[in-house]
């Protein structure tokens, strides 16, 4: 089976798991909650078991461990972010929609338009070209998802849409940056094709804990 076939299944498993979780919330279940909880759980787990793998083949400098000490944190805090932001189901399903257009734009267009660079030494992939593109879907796909469920045009949704879709590019960043000092390719292989829990949502770094500061 190659690469492409299994990002494909995967994504179809993932589309499917939330489907579920959708369903369980209209028989009041809060599977959207657990869900959410569980994921960024199990992206804790991952950075755990990356560093203790990396520490078998190098003691981490002072430097990197203080850097590792702040990814910890800002993981708990995405955790508690998650818990409670995972109590507003329609909050989190424009969160994923918008995330996921941000990041298939930014890859697509990045592809096809290529140009400067953002961060080479971090992510060889990642382009000025891809991440306005991926700005410009994400935003596309927030004002989307109010028009579905409102009818109506709500223009908060842009910059609830520029927001996310920039932030979650920038936690994709840091989790790239982090795996460099580490030393890995992916942090796991739980999503075949995708890696691990914490290479598909790393997006969610910095935008549930923005979320989560702006309902409270």
């Amino acid at each position: 089976m190659n690469n492409t076939l299994k990002r494909i299944l995967a994504a179809i498993v993932m589309m499917l798991i939330a489907t579920g979780a959708g369903i369980g919330e209209y028989y009041g279940l809060h599977t959207v909650r657990i869900l959410s909880v569980s994921v960024v759980f199990g992206m804790i787990i991952e950075f755990i078991l990356a560093i203790i793998h990396s520490k078998k083949n190098k003691i981490p400098t002072k430097n990197n461990r203080i850097k590792f000490i702040i990814f910890f944190v800002l993981l708990i805090t995405m955790l508690l972010s998650a818990n409670y932001v995972g109590t507003r189901p329609w909050i989190m399903l424009l969160i994923l929609m918008t995330i996921s257009a941000a990041d298939i734009g930014a890859w697509y267009f990045g592809r096809i338009f290529g140009g400067d660079k953002m961060w080479e030494r971090i992510s060889a992939n990642k382009t000025w070209a891809g991440q306005i593109a991926g700005i410009m879907c994400g935003t596309g796909a927030s004002v989307l998802y109010g028009l579905l469920g409102t009818d109506t045009f709500m223009p908060q949704l842009l910059w609830i849409g520029i927001s996310v879709s920039l932030l979650s590019q920038y936690g994709d960043l840091t989790a790239s940056w982090i795996k460099r000092n580490i030393g890995i390719k992916d942090f796991g292989n739980i999503l075949p094709g995708h890696g691990g829990l914490l290479d598909r949502f790393d997006g969610w770094i910095y935008v549930l804990p923005l979320i989560w500061f702006v309902m409270i």
